[in-house]
């Protein structure tokens, strides 16, 4: 389970869009997040208007310098009996207009019904930042806080959004070296659970995560692993009108089925399939001799068996149990995936018949957890809509235009991360995580659905992105991509007050152009 918790300013980009900006209503500041009617996530699209003639322009700033650190990745996971040490390299982000007006336009009109507030510019003036803002260097102006600026002015510690990228960029010496070593470890894994007999023995790798999508952002240092198994002819029982998580039961249960041992009643355990799981890895892990490798302790809730690669250097793997369910869809899925307008009904239409899988992350209940149930997965839908992401097929192609969506979404990601490890020392931010990012990103995709619009401006990209999903954490509702009715920003995930925390240091950094960037 994942999720979360402004005033508006008005920038516009030097360089107008080649399309008519999708319009949506806009509220005016004195409406407060949770008089809104959270239904209206959907139709979020946003677009900024221009600033009128005349406004003053921004002045360039330098960046303020950050330490040297190791250039984040953004590539795939692993691939256990294939070359994953192909490095891909991310497409250069053209340079962004030397001068964004960023400027304060016409006080917007009430909207009728359920608007979209635009988040991210000045506070209520009695409001304080938390006391954690960093401290005025000497020479140079302090860091404007939010609830000071009317406008997005100019401050130390400005960085361009494409050096950023830049920095992102993954090294194929690094991925090399990282991908050979967690190639050698999954292969082995596999090839244990295969012979012999044993529950597990079906398995195959299923190749999904930031790694294969092409958006990873921090050095080749954590992997996603999914091993996948058939399991046909199964019966769905949806758990508390969730519509992510399920029951599952078998339609015909022959003697025989080396599953039955994972039953609970007419139900099969995910908690039981997990532990026997997770007990096969560890056996098979001890046959490894040339590489140091633990497995973490399980956390409570998690799907994953985590293991630590201590040689030649740390390496976290996430290995993930999948059930594969070639069956229609659930009915939760029906009014999910809105990419009719972006990505075409035919696609859909393909995506929708391919299987989807089920993996043993239980239902919250109460203060605990209902340990039978599974939660729906399709995160190998996300890396087929990330790969082929574009409107005209030939998008970021080698031959093709390039757009500014896998730039976005990355500097999402590593926004999140940069704060998170800024307040590791806080709980407020421990709920949230690259799937919520990842999740907004694709809802502002389909709002936004022309090539064109993701094209002319990174700063203007990047800043939509950032709206949406400001806007998600001020109405506590974050809508799951394909199951509309699972709320990922719910007060029973995430706390009000983490959510409210978030928003104001997003907001900070917003107004402040990103002074976390050169931070670390």
């Amino acid at each position: 389970a994942q999720s979360a918790k402004g005033a508006p300013t008005k920038p516009s980009s030097t360089k107008p869009s080649q399309t008519k900006p999708i319009e949506c209503p806009v509220v005016p500041k004195a409406v407060r997040p949770h008089e809104q009617n959270c239904s209206s996530t959907r139709a979020s699209g946003n677009q900024r208007k221009k600033s009128p003639p005349g406004s003053r322009e921004r002045p360039q700033v330098r960046a303020r310098g950050a330490r040297t650190e190791k250039a984040p990745l953004s590539g795939d996971a692993v691939n256990g009996h294939t070359d994953l040490a192909k490095a891909q390299e991310s497409p250069a982000a053209p340079e962004p207009p030397r001068q964004a007006i960023l400027a304060e336009g016409p006080e917007p009109p009430a909207a009728p019904e359920s608007p979209l507030p635009r988040a991210g510019s000045a506070r209520s003036a009695g409001e304080r930042r938390p006391p954690s803002r960093p401290t005025e260097d000497a020479g140079q102006d302090p860091l404007v806080p939010a609830s000071s600026l009317g406008r997005r002015d100019a401050v130390p510690g400005v960085w361009k959004l494409g050096a950023v990228l830049d920095k992102l960029k993954l090294r194929r010496a690094e991925i090399s070296e990282a991908a050979e070593v967690v190639n050698r470890v999954v292969g082995h894994l596999l090839r244990g659970l295969k012979s012999g007999w044993s529950e597990f023995k079906g398995v195959e790798l299923l190749p999904t995560g930031s790694y294969y999508e092409h958006v990873k952002v921090s050095a080749p240092n954590e992997f996603d692993v999914m091993f996948k198994l058939d399991v046909p002819r199964i019966q769905l029982e949806e758990y508390c009108d969730s519509g992510a998580h399920y029951f599952v039961k078998f339609k015909r249960n022959p003697q025989g089925n080396p599953l039955n041992q994972f039953l609970v009643g007419e139900r099969l355990s995910a908690s039981k399939m997990l532990s026997k799981f997770r007990d096969l890895i560890k056996k098979e892990i001890k046959n490894i001799q040339d590489t140091d490798i633990i497995v973490e302790k399980k956390k409570r809730g998690c799907p994953a068996v985590t293991l630590l690669i201590k040689t030649p250097k740390e390496i976290s793997v996430d290995i993930i149990l999948a059930l594969k369910v070639q069956s229609s869809w659930p009915l939760s899925t029906q009014n999910g995936m809105p990419i009719e307008n972006w990505l075409g009904r035919k696609v859909k239409k393909n995506l929708r018949l391919q299987p989807f899988y089920l993996v043993p992350k239980p239902a919250r209940e109460g203060n605990g957890f209902q340990e039978e149930t599974w939660r729906l997965s399709f995160s190998h839908i996300e890396k087929d809509i990330l790969k082929n992401h574009g409107k005209e097929k030939t998008c970021c192609e080698s031959n093709g235009v390039k757009c500014y969506r896998k730039c976005c979404l990355k500097l999402m990601k590593y926004l999140l991360e940069k704060l998170k490890e800024k307040f590791e020392d806080r709980k407020e931010l421990g709920k949230f995580c690259s799937y919520h990012v990842k999740t907004a990103f694709f809802h502002v995709c389909a709002q936004n659905p022309d090539d064109s619009q993701w094209r002319d401006n990174l700063e203007f990209c990047f800043d939509r992105c950032l709206e949406y999903f400001l806007y998600c954490l001020k109405s506590e509702n974050l809508e799951n991509f394909f199951i509309p009715k699972a709320n990922l920003f719910s007060r029973d995930k995430i706390d009000r007050i983490s959510k409210e925390f978030l928003t104001k240091e997003i907001e900070y950094e917003r107004n402040n152009r990103f002074p976390i960037f050169g931070e670390f």
